[in-house]
């Protein structure tokens, strides 16, 4: 009789624990569908405010959006960026706060600007309309130029 219990547990065993083994590992298996994760509102609403909320992951946003030929259209919207200018006090307050992102924004602006003539046309043309920006682009060449002649002013005396 105890032959025949021990015979059953270990058959029992046999059986139970593959099925056991493989339900663990299928269980640990997290193939995460992301288009099933976005299709949820309250979920995409979550990640977006998260994303939001974190500098770094922000910064990878726009570098993404930058990048997507949607998301540049998008923030390029007739040379403007709606989104963010719709509030102009806000915008300038997040330049101001996260010049890190500020930057990273100019620098795939520019980027853009390369590959898309027109683009860059508008920004050089907004640049030229604004007396400030061009009094200083003025000033910045004259400074670039002046350290040129004293680099060859040196480069003659030595």
């Amino acid at each position: 009789m105890n032959n025949l219990k021990i015979k059953i547990m270990k058959s029992l065993q046999k059986i139970v624990l593959p099925f056991v083994l493989i339900t663990f590992f299928a269980s640990c298996q997290s193939g995460t569908d992301v288009n099933q994760t976005l299709s949820k509102a309250e979920t995409r609403m979550e990640m977006m405010n998260k994303i939001a909320d974190d500098s770094t992951m922000s910064k990878e946003m726009i570098t993404a959006m930058m990048n997507s030929k949607n998301g540049k259209m998008m923030m390029m919207e007739d040379g403007k960026m709606p989104m963010m200018m719709e509030n102009h006090e806000a915008m300038m307050k997040m330049m101001k706060d996260n010049p890190g992102m500020m930057h990273t924004m100019m620098m795939n602006m520019m980027e853009a600007c390369k590959s898309d003539t027109s683009m860059m046309s508008g920004m050089c043309k907004k640049m030229m309309e604004n007396p400030q920006m061009m009094d200083m682009m003025q000033k910045m060449k004259r400074t670039k130029m002046d350290m040129k002649t004293g680099d060859m002013d040196n480069k003659m005396k030595h």
